[in-house]
C-alpha cells in the first residue's frame, strides 16, 4: 500500500483544484512552482478510459515536477471507474485519484455525471468502492454544498465509513452554480463528521485576502482547493502563505485582512518595491507561456493567449497590451511585446 501523501503535507494545505481546459501540464507546474501543494488534472472520463483510453491517457500525463499530482475521473458506470483506476494507477502513476461528485456543467450533469450523483446514495457508494478497490493510491473526491434535498452533510454522511481520504467541498449548491453563496460553516461541520480525513473548502477564492479570511474563520478545516481565483493569478497561492506567515496574529475581520495584505497587493508603476511587481508577472507570463509551447507546439497558442489576457487584466494599458498579446504567434513575439511594456 503506498503511504498517504496528503498526511504528509503541511496545513493548511493549497490546492489547485481541478478545471476543464484549465489545469493542464503547464498550468499545473507554474502553480507548483508559486505555491500550490497539490495539484489536480483536468476531469477524466471513465467510460473513455474503459473503451478508448489512448486519448485520455495523454491529457493526464504529467511531468515529475508536478507532484504531488491527483488525476480526477469522472462517468457514473462503477464498472468504468474501475477500469479506469487501474489504468491510470498502472500507466499514469499519479500520487492520487479523485472523483468528481461537484461539476455542475450541463454537459456532465445531463450526463448523470459530476453533482447528479449526489442524491443516488448507493450508486456513490458502488463508483467510491470501485475505485478503492481498484489502487493502492489515496482516494479523494469532490462534492457541492448539496443540490435540491440533497446536501454535502446527507452525502457524507452516506459514505463516511468508505476509505477515501480526502474531500474538497465547493460551498456552493449546486442550484448556486458559480455565483451563488459559498457555505463554508458546512465543511466545517463536515470536518467535524470527518476528523481522520483531509477537508478542503472550495469555492469564492480570488485574492490572497479572501484565502486567509476563510482559513481564519474556519480554522478546523485542513485547507483550500483554488480553482478560477488562479486565471492570470497562479501566485495567489503564495501571497496566501506570506499573509498567513508574515501576520500570524492576524484576526478574521475583514477589515484588518484587507488592511494588511494591501502590501501584497500587485505594483504595476516602476520604482514601486513589492514581492510581486509587474516585473516578476511578466518573468512568471513567458515561463508559463514557454512551458505551454513546449508541450503543445503551435497547438498551444490559443491556451497561451487565453492565459496573458488572464495575467494583465486590470492593469492600466491592459486593453492594448492584451490586443497585441492576443495576436502574437511565437513565445519570442510575446517576449518582444512585454519587454516594451
Amino acid at each position: 500500500m503506498q503511504s498517504n501523501f496528503w498526511k504528509k503535507l503541511k496545513k493548511p494545505i493549497l490546492a489547485l483544484a481541478p478545471m476543464a481546459g484549465i489545469t493542464d501540464s503547464a498550468f499545473r507546474e507554474i502553480c507548483r512552482r508559486n505555491g500550490t501543494d497539490v495539484v489536480y488534472s483536468e476531469m477524466a472520463s471513465v467510460s473513455a478510459l474503459y473503451f478508448k483510453p489512448d486519448k485520455t491517457l495523454e491529457l493526464v500525463r504529467f511531468k515529475k515536477k508536478e507532484r504531488p499530482y491527483v488525476v480526477q475521473l469522472f462517468g457514473k458506470d462503477p464498472a468504468h471507474f474501475a477500469k479506469a483506476a487501474k489504468v491510470i494507477t498502472e500507466k499514469i502513476k499519479p500520487d492520487g485519484i479523485d472523483i468528481n461528485f461537484g461539476c455542475p456543467a450541463k454537459k456532465v450533469f445531463g450526463h448523470g455525471s459530476g453533482c447528479a450523483l449526489m442524491p443516488q446514495k448507493e450508486l456513490a457508494r458502488q463508483i467510491i468502492s470501485a475505485v478503492c478497490d481498484n489502487t493502492h493510491l489515496p482516494v479523494s473526491i469532490k462534492i457541492r454544498a448539496g443540490l435540491r434535498d440533497t446536501t454535502a452533510i446527507h452525502f457524507i454522511e452516506n459514505i463516511k465509513d468508505l476509505p477515501f481520504s480526502t474531500v474538497m467541498v465547493h460551498g456552493r449548491t449546486y442550484e448556486g452554480s458559480f455565483s451563488g453563496k459559498v457555505n463554508y460553516e458546512i465543511v466545517e461541520k463536515i470536518k467535524k463528521m470527518i476528523p481522520d480525513k483531509i477537508v478542503l473548502a472550495n469555492g469564492g477564492i480570488f485574492t490572497p485576502e479572501d484565502g486567509a479570511r476563510i482559513l481564519k474563520n474556519h480554522p478546523s478545516i485542513d485547507g483550500l482547493g483554488v480553482a478560477r481565483g488562479t486565471w492570470g493569478k497562479p501566485f495567489i497561492f503564495n501571497q496566501i502563505k506570506e499573509l498567513l506567515a508574515c501576520h500570524p496574529e492576524l484576526d478574521s475581520g475583514s477589515n484588518k485582512i484587507s488592511k494588511i495584505s494591501k502590501k501584497f497587493r500587485f505594483r504595476v508603476k516602476p520604482g514601486m518595491t513589492n514581492d510581486y511587481d509587474f516585473k516578476k508577472i511578466k518573468k512568471i507570463m513567458i515561463t508559463h507561456a514557454e512551458l505551454i509551447w513546449k508541450d503543445k507546439k503551435d497547438l498551444g497558442m490559443f491556451e497561451i493567449r487565453k492565459h496573458l489576457a488572464w495575467y494583465v487584466k486590470g492593469f492600466p494599458g491592459a486593453g492594448e497590451l492584451r490586443r497585441k498579446l492576443v495576436e502574437a504567434k511565437s513565445v519570442k513575439e510575446i517576449k518582444n511585446i512585454l519587454k516594451d511594456f
